[in-house]
């Protein structure tokens, strides 16, 4: 599996356990509607991105950049919603938020030094 593929597994996985704990699954008092369908749709996308790469491996690049990108700006939108206020401010809402965003940018930057298929 391609370092990309992993990422966007393991990312999908992580956006996917974080709406559960935003569901109250995984854990309860963390419980948020509107993260939770936040997290599903980057999860979901993330995913559409891991399919995308093994469907057309010469999509491989274009799609971990676009997936990243998208992950990374949603995930940017709610750290801001932290900081206003709206969005769930727990100190495990912060650590995802700073670690999941390292990862997306590693990941970012992972799918960007990929060489571009013509």
């Amino acid at each position: 599996m391609s370092a990309v593929r992993l990422l966007l597994l393991v990312e999908a996985l992580t956006f996917f356990a974080a709406a559960m704990v935003h569901a109250g699954v995984l854990a309860t008092g963390y419980e948020h509607h509107a993260a939770r369908i936040a997290e599903s749709v980057i999860g979901t996308v993330l995913l559409a991105g891991l399919l995308t790469s093994w469907l057309r491996p010469d999509l491989t690049r274009a799609a971990g950049l676009v997936v990243h990108g998208f992950a990374l700006l949603g995930t940017l939108v709610g750290i801001v919603t932290i900081i206003v206020g709206v969005g769930p401010r727990s100190t495990p809402d912060v650590m995802y938020h700073v670690a999941i965003v390292i990862l997306l940018a590693w990941g970012l930057r992972v799918a960007w030094r990929l060489p571009a298929v013509p």
